[in-house]
């Protein structure tokens, strides 16, 4: 029998190109696992005419060969000999898989990755926000009392601090020091900048600036921010370990971090921050215009791009305009359109958590679904949603048909600040058109997930494998 392992492990060697056709191998309770350099110079289907071998199928960039319970380590231990390979493990593969994955699927990997961790903290506080804003506007009285107070600050200290949370995670991710990465979370914050939420309602003259070096830094925090706080981070740890491995070791310990937090301070408030606030500008000026566009063409546009905003961080500043139009016209139509296309994330999350098998994707998508549906849908893009990428799309598909539907029965609101369910307080002047632009916000992003989406084997099998291991 050892004979036929062998033979089996050399035939597949040979078929797949060789050792130098090979990144890493491992195996599961079944199946091979190889990482390839290039799957197009392998014949399928002689690899599934070797004798052993019960089926290939390439998934994510890794080439998986089932061979069998119990055949597969023996295979794989023969394999490991004849190829001169080490052993690898599943997560190793699963490295040497994204790392031949292009530029953006890496990028959005990363997102998950920073994200994933931190969500129990966005989830809780994502709800309890919902639902105090929901009794607060429900219940005037309440919205005055001590225990609003005490727990819309429980409920919000999760998004005022958010920016740190982000920089220790992505600190990890990285491969940097994460309290390193908690001080620059903390600057990009700090007490003395203004706080970002104010910045929208003032005057731009009114907004101290510091000149270094003969550039004007304005001095703005970066409350509720995620994509210049994650670059910061990104950076703080390339310029850490270059330093790691320059710096001699007797001097390491304070040069290495003194260094690391002065430059990548220096960068994020004097560069990274001022790209980013340009950026929004723009992006504000383009939402002001798109969303006057006839034929309810441009609301269809921005309730699809709506979720790309939150992503970036920047989509407090809607602020403005929905504050401009109340000032002028009384009704804020901007709402509706925010609303469609955070109802619609949630349905898309929705669609994940009851259709997914993995028993941690569906703890996680279900609450976040829920707290998209009050207004906070940080949980569910970025937690589900963008992790697997169609439900993120056909999210904002839904966003852009409830955003047409709000244009078309011209529902505005006499607030600004809520959306989802809790949105029904400010249009009470169109609640059976306000409630029909939810359902089709709901329907459309919740079938379209439903049919598009599909979760992948090795989710789904982890399910299975701990199922069956608590049945053992």
């Amino acid at each position: 029998m050892a004979a036929d392992y062998a033979k089996c492990a050399k035939e597949i060697l040979d078929t797949v190109g060789g050792r130098a056709n090979l990144v890493s191998a491992a195996h599961c309770a079944t199946r091979l696992r190889l990482v390839t350099v290039d799957n197009s110079r392998i014949d399928m289907k002689k690899l599934e005419n070797i004798d052993g071998v019960k089926g290939v199928f390439s998934n994510n960039g890794q080439l998986q060969l089932i061979i069998g319970t119990g055949t597969v380590n023996k295979v794989y231990d023969e394999f490991i000999a004849i190829s001169g390979m080490s052993a690898a493990t599943r997560e190793e593969v699963k490295a040497a898989v994204a790392a031949k994955q292009p530029v953006f699927k890496r990028m959005f990997k990363a997102l998950g990755d920073v994200f994933v961790p931190i969500l129990p903290a966005i989830v809780a506080s994502g709800l309890m926000m919902g639902l105090v804003e929901a009794l607060g506007r429900a219940m005037p009285a309440f919205a005055g009392s001590d225990w609003y107070g005490i727990l819309d600050l429980f409920s919000n200290t999760a998004f005022t601090f958010l920016p740190i949370l982000i920089a220790v995670s992505a600190a990890r991710v990285f491969g940097g020091n994460i309290f390193l990465g908690a001080v620059i979370g903390m600057i990009m914050i700090h007490p003395n900048l203004i706080n970002a939420w104010s910045v929208a309602s003032m005057d731009a003259t009114d907004i101290p600036v510091w000149h270094l070096l003969g550039l004007p830094i304005r001095q703005v925090g970066y409350q509720g921010h995620v994509i210049p706080v994650i670059i910061a981070v990104w950076i703080m740890c390339k310029l850490e370990n270059w330093l790691h491995r320059h710096v001699p070791e007797m001097i390491d310990l304070f040069v290495t971090p003194l260094c690391t937090v002065l430059l990548t301070g220096f960068l994020t408030i004097g560069l990274i921050g001022p790209v980013f606030s340009a950026a929004e500008t723009y992006v504000l000026a383009f939402a002001s215009w798109i969303i006057t566009v006839g034929h309810g063409i441009g609301a269809m546009i921005m309730g699809a791009v709506y979720p790309l905003t939150v992503v970036c961080g920047i989509h407090h500043m809607y602020n403005v305009i929905e504050a401009g139009l109340l000032a002028s016209d009384g009704l804020n139509i901007w709402m509706p359109i925010a609303s469609a296309a955070n109802f619609a994330q949630g349905a898309a999350c929705l669609a994940v958590g009851l259709k997914a098998r993995n028993a941690r994707t569906k703890s996680v998508a279900v609450p976040s679904a829920l707290s998209a549906a009050l207004g906070i849908t940080e949980p569910a893009i970025f937690g589900v949603n963008l992790r697997f990428m169609k439900p993120f799309v056909c999210g904002m598909i839904g966003g852009a048909a409830g955003a047409l539907t709000g244009v078309i029965f011209h529902i505005g609101a006499t607030s600004y600040g809520v959306t989802g369910i809790p949105g029904f307080l400010t249009t009470l002047d169109y609640s059976v058109q306000y409630a029909l632009m939810l359902a089709i916000s709901f329907a459309v992003a919740f079938v379209l997930t439903w049919l598009c989406w599909k979760e992948s084997p090795e989710d789904s099998k982890e399910t299975t494998q701990k199922i069956n291991g608590n049945n053992r």
